[in-house]
């Protein structure tokens, strides 16, 4: 598949550019501001900024970093690592939304999201993520059943995320909708959508048969400061 700079390093690009207004940082380093998804990001995973990481986090805070594999520095700690898929879709463009009817997802549904996140851990989610674009879902009353959202962007990109369905409405093809309806929305504005799947996630196999392809597989952590 061709290269993509943007795609390559899109964390820093997306903290950077279109999500800068919700990052802190300077210099090599940038992350979510609280609320948001933990994240951090690099000018450079191979010579990364932890000098500039270090002013905007405070110690304990736990955050997922991608693409450094290098060792820990003093006064920092790898508390997990693993790998993960970048996924682009390379399926035919959808004839039609396949979810009209899901509803778009406002702060007022953000403890519900949270929770279902949390039942789920489709990755880093936080109370404030559903207002980093545009979320979907379905509810069964007060319950919210799936949702699909984006999360990561820079020109011509846009990323589907936040995929949950609860186990008790699984086997409906809740989530498959949602994201449909994500891929047409990105297709008609001329995105291309991809997403993030964790190499031990059974998900990856599903996409793959949706119509996304493997992009690039690269090392993602979870990082905290240390009290001094």
């Amino acid at each position: 598949m061709e290269r993509n700079a943007l795609l390559d390093h899109i964390f820093w690009h997306t903290l950077t550019g279109a999500h800068a207004r919700h990052a802190s940082g300077s210099g090599g380093a940038r992350r979510y501001n609280d609320g948001f998804s933990p994240i951090v990001a690099f000018a450079d995973p191979a010579r990364p900024d932890f000098d500039a990481l270090a002013a905007v986090c405070a110690p304990g805070l736990s955050f997922y970093c991608d693409s450094w594999a290098g060792a820990a520095p003093p006064g920092w700690r790898i508390d997990a690592e693993s790998t993960m898929f970048r996924m682009v879709w390379r399926g035919p463009a959808p004839a039609a939304d396949p979810a009209p009817d899901a509803v778009p997802l406002q702060p007022q549904h953000a403890a519900q999201a949270l929770e279902l996140a949390g039942l789920c851990k489709p990755g880093p989610f936080g109370p404030r993520t559903i207002e980093l674009g545009d979320y979907f879902g379905y509810f069964d009353g007060e319950r919210l059943m799936a949702m699909a959202g984006e999360r990561l962007r820079a020109p011509g990109l846009c990323e589907i995320s936040g995929v949950c369905t609860h186990p008790d409405y699984q086997g409906r093809g809740l989530a498959k909708r949602l994201i449909g309806k994500l891929i047409h929305r990105h297709r008609q504005r001329g995105d291309t959508s991809f997403l993030h799947v964790m190499r031990s996630n059974d998900a990856h196999q599903l996409y793959l048969r949706m119509g996304f392809e493997d992009y690039l597989e690269s090392v993602v952590r979870v990082i905290s400061r240390e009290a001094n």
